[in-house]
């Protein structure tokens, strides 16, 4: 935090009023030891006391907030300079040395005072000093040359100036301290703030492998509660031999099997500054793989798009040819044949529909759908494509206020995918699928697409949302691939619940507006 200019001088001010206090201080219980006041002891005791009197009254802070801090310094050194030049004259004169005194309070009046006041205090000490010893000279006083006095009074000029000078330099060299120092503040806090939201592990280990740092993901990488002062060979002794044979061959990254969570970490060393201790940083293999894939999926579903559009032509010339087929009178065998072309032209057909909507996943435009009528709309359509067979077995209990965003379009595949495969896998019963959806209290909305089936096999429970792995016989394998990346387009979520039972279960969590 930067001060004003009152506040920084507010702490050379204090030291002077000590200064000034203890000044007043010495007159009046060591003055007569000192041999002061000997021309005029009543002089001298009252301009003693009257000095301590002024120093206690201007010393509160009350008198600085009814006079103003510049108003105070000015008239804290006109009270200095007035009662020390009286109490020179009751004390001999020049030759007394208050004028060294003086010098003291110009001094201080230099480094507190602004501007040109500085030089208004020593043109005012000037015309004191020269009048008292002129007033001596005149009444036949022992006074002091006037040269001498003068050489003292051009002091009183500069030692007010140079004062002054310093002062300045000095705060500014404070002011610039305290922003340099702000601004440090302020990058160790930013950086502190990115180590720990980074997605890498960081460790800082010293001298004997002992842990001097690390952000809350090194912990979650290595599956091990970490303590800074402990050695890395208790906490994680893995890590703590991949860092041995680093220091042995020289090697800076490598891969390693974390103990504790069991996954497969990247982990490069690096120095860190010029002391002694090592720069850990640990990527997770899953992560960095994932990254590889979609890389690899994206640049598969620009090549599958341009493929696919042109698969579509022939493709359709093709379904068309074998309608036209099955219209004449052929054979039982070449019936069955025409079929076996429109099946497996059908099935191409969804092959290519499945790939083109990986293109169109970043053509997201939500609305706010209304959720009840949309989920009635959607079960018309399937019942009318799947006949009597799923007449009544698909069942839904919607909420009328509920509102989903999404996209019409990508919502209908969506669930299209999801009740297609609850229906394949249920067993057909009155009300075996089940849709439902529900508000959360944050402003989300949940829509579950559920069955009565055998469930999903644990093992098989991490592979259903990877493209082209699939369990049907006729299925392409990138129906629940698609919906989740058609989900996550319009900013929400598809998952597998956890097996509670019986049947498979998917949610589909998003928002209830755009």
């Amino acid at each position: 935090m930067q001060l004003s200019g009152g506040e920084q001088r507010a702490e050379p001010l204090r030291y002077l009023n000590l200064f000034r206090l203890i000044l007043a201080g010495v007159f009046l219980v060591a003055g007569r030891l000192l041999q002061l006041g000997a021309d005029s002891p009543v002089v001298f005791v009252a301009a003693s006391f009257a000095y301590m009197a002024a120093i206690l009254i201007l010393g509160f802070r009350d008198a600085e907030r009814l006079l103003g801090l510049d108003r105070l310094v000015s008239l804290q050194v006109v009270v200095d300079i007035t009662l020390l030049t009286i109490i020179m004259w009751a004390s001999g004169g020049y030759r007394s040395g208050i004028p060294i005194l003086l010098l003291v309070a110009l001094a201080g009046a230099g480094l507190v005072g602004q501007g040109r006041m500085v030089l208004f205090y020593a043109a005012y000490a000037t015309v004191a000093v020269l009048l008292e010893n002129a007033y001596r000279w005149l009444a036949g006083r022992d006074a002091a040359d006037f040269v001498t006095v003068g050489i003292t009074c051009i002091g009183f000029f500069a030692i007010a100036q140079v004062a002054r000078l310093l002062a300045q330099r000095a705060l500014a060299n404070e002011d610039l301290a305290r922003r340099r120092g702000a601004d440090l503040a302020n990058q160790l806090r930013l950086n502190r703030q990115i180590i720990q939201d980074m997605q890498d592990g960081v460790l800082v280990v010293g001298e004997g492998a002992e842990v001097h740092q690390f952000n809350p993901q090194a912990i979650a990488l290595l599956g091990t509660p970490l303590r800074e002062g402990e050695r890395l060979h208790d906490c994680a002794p893995a890590l703590a031999r991949e860092l041995a044979r680093k220091d042995a061959l020289g090697v800076s990254a490598h891969s390693m099997r974390a103990e504790g969570s069991g996954k497969m970490l990247l982990v490069r060393f690096l120095p860190a500054g010029e002391a002694d201790d090592t720069l850990i940083y640990l990527e997770d293999f899953d992560r960095i793989h994932r990254q590889i894939q979609q890389v690899k999926l994206a640049a598969l579903g620009r090549l599958t798009a341009s493929i696919a559009h042109e698969i579509r032509n022939p493709l359709a010339s093709v379904s068309q040819a074998a309608e036209l087929l099955a219209d004449e009178k052929r054979s039982e065998m070449q019936a069955r044949l025409i079929r076996i072309i429109g099946n497996n032209a059908q099935r191409i057909d969804r092959l290519v529909g499945d790939v083109l909507a990986l293109g169109r996943r970043d053509e997201a435009l939500p609305e706010a759908l209304p959720l009840e009528a949309f989920i009635d709309e959607f079960l018309d359509e399937f019942q009318l494509a799947g006949g009597a067979a799923v007449e009544g077995v698909v069942v839904s209990q919607v909420p009328p206020t509920l509102s989903f965003a999404m996209d019409r379009t990508h919502l209908r595949q969506i669930l299209w995918n999801l009740v297609g495969n609850a229906r394949r896998h249920s067993s057909g019963g009155q009300g075996a699928v089940r849709i439902q959806a529900s508000a959360l209290d944050d402003g989300r909305v949940i829509l579950e697409v559920a069955d009565d089936g055998p469930g999903i096999a644990e093992a098989l429970r991490g592979q259903i949302f990877e493209p082209f792995f699939t369990t049907h016989s006729k299925g392409t394998g990138l129906g629940l691939y698609i919906a989740r990346e058609l989900a996550e387009a319009n900013g929400a979520s598809l998952e597998l619940c956890p097996a509670d039972g019986g049947g498979a279960r998917f949610r589909i969590t998003g928002r209830a507006k755009p």
